[in-house]
């Protein structure tokens, strides 16, 4: 709302320099412009901005890679959706997918509370005698969000982890098509058995120089799908760099904070102990004054 002042405020101050007090009010706005850019906590911005286009990134780029993997497993390995009572891979896709979404809409929360805690704690530092105090509560609140960001942290180097699982797979699928003039004396196959994505009974694969390998190859499925994934896997790794970021940005809050409290317990304590001294004085001051008359 401040910039927002700060925006709106020159087109006030042009009607009201018409009166002659121009300079007065160029002044004012220039103030209001510094204080609202200072009270912006960049580090916290960046790492929001990072944490975002991360998650955007692996969601998006996931939930599509997701929809064409069951493009390329219905058409090409012939495998059919089970009914709804059953595991089968369509089903973990699709559970998948509903985790994609939860982790969309959990991160935008996460990274607004987030950017929130660092304007109250810039605001707290830079107005420590001012509108802003630090509390008890504020240091516990700063210490939770540090502990909650260390486990995501951790949460999304899993993910990366896991993300490079299909990339891995399909890096290798890729090499193939890339490589089937070599590949033509060799008679290589691609069974999902091996991947665990159906059961041992059921036996879906595709052989190199079948058609159905071919038309895998040429079609366009395959190529975006490889992509998307290492898409998904860049958005994850953009992730843990937003996490590594936010934790150096609330440790040095933390200390800068703890700092501060101790510095305005040692004022408080400093204040004190002049005002008992400032009394002693005036006490003796009278003790002399009451003697002498």
């Amino acid at each position: 709302m401040l910039c927002v002042g700060c925006r709106i405020f020159p087109y006030i101050l042009w009607a009201a320099g018409q009166n002659g007090h121009s300079d007065n009010n160029d002044t004012r706005c220039f103030e209001c412009c510094i204080k609202c850019l200072g009270g912006i906590p960049y580090a916290s911005l960046i790492a929001t901005i990072l944490l975002y286009a991360g998650v955007a990134l692996f969601c998006g780029c996931g939930h599509e890679a997701l929809s064409g993997t069951v493009t390329i497993l219905q058409n090409y390995f012939e495998v059919v959706r089970g009914p709804i009572d059953t595991l089968d891979v369509f089903t973990m896709i699709d559970i998948l997918k509903y985790v994609i979404y939860g982790v969309a809409s959990a991160f935008f929360v996460y990274g607004i509370l987030l950017m929130v805690e660092g304007f109250f704690t810039t605001g707290a530092i830079r107005d420590l005698y001012g509108d802003f105090k630090i509390t008890t509560c504020g240091r516990c609140v700063s210490a939770w969000f540090i502990m909650l960001t260390y486990i995501f942290m951790l949460a999304w180097l899993g993910v990366t982890a896991f993300t490079s699982l299909p990339v891995f797979m399909y890096f290798n699928i890729w090499n193939m098509c890339q490589n089937t003039t070599i590949t033509d004396g060799a008679n290589l196959c691609l069974d999902l058995r091996q991947f665990g994505l159906v059961t041992i009974s059921e036996e879906r694969k595709v052989c190199t120089g079948s058609d159905k390998f071919m038309k895998m190859c040429e079609s366009n499925e395959l190529d975006m799908t490889f992509h998307l994934f290492i898409c998904a896997l860049a958005g994850a790794g953009a992730a843990v760099i937003a996490m590594v970021h936010y934790l150096m940005v609330l440790s040095a809050n933390w200390a800068y904070v703890k700092d501060a409290c101790r510095m305005q317990k040692y004022e408080d304590i400093k204040s004190k102990e002049e005002q008992e001294l400032h009394d002693i004085h005036s006490t003796r001051s009278k003790e002399r004054l009451n003697a002498y008359t």
